[in-house]
């Protein structure tokens, strides 16, 4: 199926965060070229005026490299924030409860496709296209400008980030949620 990108499909930039770099807190990550990947979305999105959505979390867990009051907090540099059509900035995994609230702003400005990009690939990421799915946006999840990290759950089962990445991808482009696309095809079909 092609890949079709309206000219105000909304890219939504999450949790691209300083803090994500603490390797002695969050662990191993794949896909080291996720932050060129975010990097060429957003030139693409500002050189043909489509709208920029940048959400930050603000952790309330004490001691979190996201909270406000961490230096991890920041935006990496790349990220343009000045030039970002909407801020949003959460304290949960979805990037639509958030503030200033993120549907009602797409609904108001005629969004109907997002796309969707940041960390980590497997939370915030997912999370957002699952609800974006659920509330009738058409989606597109740019994989490769996404990563996430090694993981172990409460009962010793482990992951590594790339078999989480995998999930997420047979997840969402199941026919339900999204559709899994390259950071290759959005610029190809984008560019004006």
């Amino acid at each position: 199926m092609p890949l079709t990108l309206p000219l105000n499909a909304a890219l939504i930039m999450i949790d691209v965060q300083r803090g994500f770099e603490r390797e002695d807190r969050w662990g191993r990550r794949d896909n080291p070229a996720a932050e060129d990947n975010m990097r060429a979305l957003q030139t693409l999105w500002l050189e043909t005026s489509r709208p920029l959505v940048v959400v930050q979390h603000d952790s309330t867990q004490e001691g979190s490299t996201l909270s406000p009051a961490d230096p991890g907090n920041a935006l990496k540099d790349f990220v343009d924030v000045s030039a970002a059509s909407l801020h949003v900035r959460k304290s949960v995994n979805s990037a639509f409860y958030g503030d200033p609230d993120l549907e009602r702003w797409l609904r108001e400005h005629g969004v109907d496709t997002v796309v969707i990009c940041g960390i980590t690939t497997n939370h915030c990421c997912e999370t957002t296209a699952r609800m974006a799915g659920n509330l009738g946006f058409t989606v597109l999840f740019v994989a490769d400008a996404t990563h996430t990290f090694d993981q172990t759950a409460s009962n010793g089962m482990s992951l590594t980030a790339e078999e989480l990445t995998k999930a997420t991808i047979v997840s969402l482009d199941a026919g339900e949620f999204a559709s899994v696309v390259t950071t290759h095809d959005v610029v190809t079909q984008g560019a004006l």
